[in-house]
């Protein structure tokens, strides 16, 4: 870690960093987070009686469409030609609730971590609304990037 913000400039002005002195290289981030909910919730979920359908399956497909809206959604984000998005929604009957992935590639001058943080995040809130109705108490967390490939400051791995 360098200890320096790179979205704040000398002054402490909020800006977009510069990267078009940046080469082009391939870019991967993996991301990852939970909906956690109580298991009768959970079996509602995976029992294909959701009054607003697969909670599942639309999570991961919100997820996709955040991936691609980041620019829209986070001030400071570069827009970015997203080559690959994968949003993957599972049951984890142990949390109990849904584990939530999403991995997002480019070839570009930055990373992709913000859009697969982003993927989750909707994700995540996507089964939250469409369960809600069953389960107010459910708690989204950990979403956090477990690995990050490319670029000048190399691949990063989050230790267990």
């Amino acid at each position: 870690m360098t200890g320096k913000l790179t979205h704040v400039d000398e002054a402490g002005r909020a800006r977009m960093v510069d990267v078009s002195d940046k080469p082009e290289t391939a870019r991967r981030a993996l991301a990852s987070g939970a909906l956690r909910m109580a298991p009768e919730t959970l079996a509602l979920a995976l029992g294909g009686k959701a009054k607003k359908g697969d909670p599942l399956a639309v999570a991961e497909l919100a997820g996709v469409m955040a991936a691609k809206r980041t620019a829209d959604l986070i001030p400071l984000c570069h827009p970015l030609p997203l080559s690959s998005v994968r949003v993957r929604v599972e049951p984890d009957e142990a949390l109990p609730g849904l584990r939530v992935t999403a991995e997002a590639r480019t070839t570009g001058r930055t990373g992709v971590e913000m859009e697969a943080l982003t993927a989750v995040s909707v994700a995540c809130l996507t089964a939250y609304d469409m369960l809600k109705a069953a389960d107010r108490g459910m708690v989204i967390e950990a979403v956090r990037v477990e690995e990050k490939a490319g670029g000048a400051s190399g691949d990063w791995t989050r230790e267990s």
